[in-house]
């Protein structure tokens, strides 16, 4: 079960756990854009639920769980991706502002993990992979409470890791830096933008999006058994340097 997988980096990572093997339950808001995700799923040969979700309502989630359950006949993965982001300084944020980026970011995964929960404790096994951002780790002007949300969700990682870790359910997360997707394309085409934010990479370069899928599918497999609770920086050095 992947959410916001209906383009960027959920998309990469839910053609890259088709390709690993898995059947995938695609959610977001747009049902055209999850179809263009479940038609390049489709050469894996592996069967594409679409599910029009907004992970904001705790409802809506909860639905996605059962009928991916229901129809793709059980529930192993979850990636909790879904996420919003606006720019502006804080003093220029508004308290509905606030509220948009921590009902998607924060809340969104929160819902995904709770719903899945007792499904995937009842069963004995699980992987949960939840994105977050350098951005949660790293300040940059104008993102305060973009930060704030993806920082909510290290730690919210780092405590569920813990707490299901004796029911054999593993939760990581993957800290994406940088990377070249319909959000941020618009901005690096600006070279003043390009120039300001690879100054902080050490690789001097952004991520392309087909370089998170292995990451994904290793989080989502038997060899990452023994890790939990765990952050993983996929961001060209920005967090080291």
């Amino acid at each position: 079960m992947i959410t916001g997988a209906s383009r960027g980096l959920g998309r990469a990572i839910a053609v890259a756990l088709a390709e690993a093997g898995a059947d995938v339950a695609l959610a977001a808001r747009s049902k055209a854009a999850l179809e263009e995700t479940a038609h390049l799923a489709a050469p894996a040969g592996r069967r594409a639920l679409v599910a029009p979700t907004d992970v904001s309502s705790y409802a809506e989630v909860d639905a996605l769980v059962q009928r991916t359950i229901r129809e793709l006949g059980r529930l192993d993965i979850v990636v909790n991706n879904s996420g919003v982001a606006k720019v502006a300084p804080l003093v220029e944020m508004t308290s509905d502002d606030w509220r948009f980026m921590l009902d998607v970011n924060l809340t969104g995964v929160f819902n995904g993990c709770r719903a899945a929960g007792p499904h995937l404790i009842a069963q004995k096994s699980g992987k949960v992979i939840n994105v977050a951002s350098v951005l949660g780790q790293v300040g940059l002007p104008g993102y305060a409470v973009y930060g704030a949300t993806k920082g909510g969700i290290i730690a919210l990682t780092r405590t569920l890791g813990v707490e299901w870790a004796r029911h054999n359910v593993q939760v990581n997360a993957i800290a994406p830096g940088w990377f070249a997707t319909d959000m941020t394309n618009e901005a690096f085409a600006v070279p003043a933008i390009h120039q300001r934010l690879t100054r902080d990479i050490p690789a001097r370069r952004i991520g392309r999006p087909d370089e998170i899928g292995p990451l994904a599918v290793y989080l989502a497999s038997a060899s990452s058994d023994f890790m939990t609770g765990q952050t993983l920086f996929l961001d060209g050095g920005h967090s080291a340097a």
